[in-house]
């Protein structure tokens, strides 16, 4: 089995360092680089393509952890995201399920936890690591609202509504055509969609098709 690639973003120098200590026991880990905050953390998730990205919520230069995992959720869309955050409060952990992040945990986790909640996320699965019980999560994921689809994906629906190809979607935004079809994924996923047709359909609901552009 391939080791699991990490990106570890923290503007704390010492956190980021006791991350990579504790991870180094484990062969199945592996940390592919660090970023002190969140556009660089962009930079480095591009050019290093981790498979997870341990994220801090708070986080200088006005682009905090949210808006890093809405951005990374864009630009490296294979990148699964854990926010690792000392913020237990609901407020947090509804605007985490809404922005689609699969992983969030307190950074008083245990390695062992940790190391578990980058394999579940790994598997697909939602690891959600809070005061709050399972059952309340699974309440407030099934009841949100405004399902968040970045500036990209919304232009994805709309291009693949009006009858392009991957290839052809690529070849206008300038991402690879595996890019497209990740990000139609991730799509599908939000939107709780099981067929492509279905993103017609979305599209033409929420009036993203405009015959005139």
């Amino acid at each position: 089995m391939m080791p699991i690639d990490v990106l570890i973003v923290d503007d704390h120098e010492l956190v980021r360092r006791g991350l990579k200590l504790m991870f180094r026991p484990y062969k199945d880990i592996n940390v592919v680089g660090e970023a002190a905050e969140g556009m660089t953390a962009i930079q480095e998730a591009i050019r290093t393509t981790p498979d997870v990205v341990l994220l801090d919520v708070t986080m200088p230069n006005g682009f905090d952890g949210f808006m890093t995992a809405k951005a990374l959720a864009e630009e490296v869309p294979t990148a699964k995201v854990i926010l690792l955050t000392m913020h237990d409060e609901e407020l947090y952990i509804k605007r985490a399920l809404e922005l689609g992040v699969p992983g969030y945990l307190s950074k008083n986790s245990d390695p062992g936890q940790l190391v578990d909640g980058i394999k579940q996320v790994m598997d697909g699965k939602r690891y959600y690591a809070t005061s709050l019980s399972e059952s309340f999560i699974e309440k407030m994921a099934l009841q949100k609202t405004d399902t968040v689809l970045t500036r990209r994906e919304s232009e994805i629906v709309r291009l693949t509504a009006l009858g392009y190809g991957n290839i052809e979607i690529g070849e206008k935004l300038g991402i690879s055509p595996k890019t497209v079809e990740n990000h139609k994924g991730r799509v599908m996923q939000k939107l709780q969609l099981k067929h492509r047709h279905e993103l017609v359909q979305f599209a033409l609901k929420n009036r993203l098709i405009d015959y005139d552009r």
